[in-house]
């Protein structure tokens, strides 16, 4: 094997209060991650391009050299599932969600953390069951995570419904309908189908018994879906089948699917009960020793390995800074502990980065770059520095745009 990146989802952040004005990622204590900055280079990185708030999907097809209109998240979300897709396919990535009423269109919380993997199967099985002018299937896939699919030919020049995705601003909480894009015939009856489903959607969900018993508990309910990635064609990414991947979240799991990637992947825990984030650690966990094992398993059979670990973003989205920071540290110590004692007895060069900022206090992704490190199994002058987003702005790797990653760090 000559080298591994590892990608920890929404890794850059700003400094919080909360966290005696460091970042999470400056206050963690990361000695494994600061081993190899302290032997290797740093560096900082706009996933796509300044002044833009990537979203994951466009983040890591930018970092893999592809351009931004060769895929759609929701042809990649479904592609990371067991659904069959043909080609005219209407696929988008959707949120279950809250919304004060369909008529003003409030969102009150776009992604309910707190739905049990029993109550989202439920919830899914009568969703499956409106009657639409055409065939569709709704699928739950993880946490408050689903892919919607409309069979058929469809046009996918249409927005999604959540304005925040729309105008690109993550402080916007309004849903809206999906529009036609253009004046194509098909693209206004795909809009329409689009929403005489989410309003069928909203009439079955908001008196669900499932919401009743929620509300009981004093839990907000789940009356709505967010629709967003819209697409019909299969995602034409480059190919890298030197590669493998650790991935277990649809949208990664179909990135490294139509990129030609060898992928590996497990069952996320259920969430069984209302603790979300016990749930993400338990996730967390089991990612970090699963990912483990593959790189055992795999680093004489594959020149690169894509180890995707997706919990350190949703502390981001929740403005849970300390959540955050103790994610970054049991990585530290699992994942990044291993390759310390694996990866340079073995020449095999490190890259550790993400794929864009979530920081806490914006509860969303922002324009702010990631930090890069590569460790390339070389003997360097050692310098003091840690692994963290100041230092990497003044690295020696410079700026990096995600097109440029793989070349820059010698994986290409």
């Amino acid at each position: 094997m000559k080298g591994i990146l590892i990608i920890l989802d929404g890794l850059g952040d700003l400094p919080t209060s909360q966290l005696g004005d460091k970042t999470p990622l400056e206050a963690a204590q990361t000695p494994n991650m600061d081993f190899f900055a302290h032997r290797g280079e740093l560096g900082f990185m706009y996933s796509v391009k300044p002044d833009f708030i990537p979203g994951s999907d466009q983040a890591i097809v930018s970092m893999f050299g592809n351009e931004l209109s060769s895929s759609s998240r929701g042809q990649l979300e479904a592609r990371g599932t067991d659904l069959k897709i043909m080609r005219g396919d209407l696929t988008f990535r959707t949120n279950f969600a809250c919304i004060d009423s369909l008529k003003d269109g409030n969102i009150i919380d776009r992604r309910i953390r707190t739905l049990t993997t029993k109550e989202a199967e439920k919830l899914s099985s009568d969703l499956n069951k409106i009657d639409l002018s055409c065939k569709f299937i709704f699928k739950p896939t993880i946490q408050h995570r689903g892919v919607l699919v409309f069979k058929g030919g469809f046009s996918d020049n249409i927005s999604g419904n959540d304005m925040a995705y729309i105008q690109g601003k993550s402080n916007t909480n309004k849903v809206g309908s999906v529009k036609p894009l253009d004046e194509d015939e098909n693209s206004q009856y795909s809009a329409n189908v689009v929403n005489e489903f989410l309003e069928k959607a909203y009439n079955v969900l908001k008196n669900h018994e499932i919401n009743q018993k929620r509300i009981k508990k004093g839990l907000t309910p789940v009356n709505y879906l967010l629709v967003r990635g819209p697409g019909i064609e299969q995602p034409k990414l480059k190919f890298y089948r030197k590669w493998f991947s650790v991935a277990y979240m649809p949208l990664e799991i179909g990135f490294s699917r139509v990129s030609g990637m060898k992928v590996f992947s497990f069952n996320y825990p259920k969430l069984r009960w209302f603790d979300a984030y016990s749930n993400l650690n338990k996730g967390l966990r089991k990612a970090c020793k699963f990912s483990i094992k593959q790189i055992k398993r795999n680093h004489k059979k594959f020149d690169y390995a894509y180890i995707h670990i997706k919990e350190t973003d949703i502390p981001g989205h929740d403005n849970k800074p300390v959540e955050k920071k103790m994610m970054i540290e049991y990585i530290d110590k699992t994942l990044i502990n291993f390759l310390r004692k694996f990866a340079p007895q073995r020449n095999i060069k490190v890259v550790i980065t993400g794929d864009h900022s979530t920081p806490c206090k914006l509860k969303g992704h922002s324009a702010d770059p990631v930090p890069v490190l590569l460790y390339s199994a070389k003997e360097t002058a050692p310098k003091e520095k840690r692994f963290i987003e100041r230092e990497a702005r003044t690295g020696t790797l410079g700026r990096i745009y995600g097109k440029d990653l793989l070349k820059k760090v010698g994986f290409v």
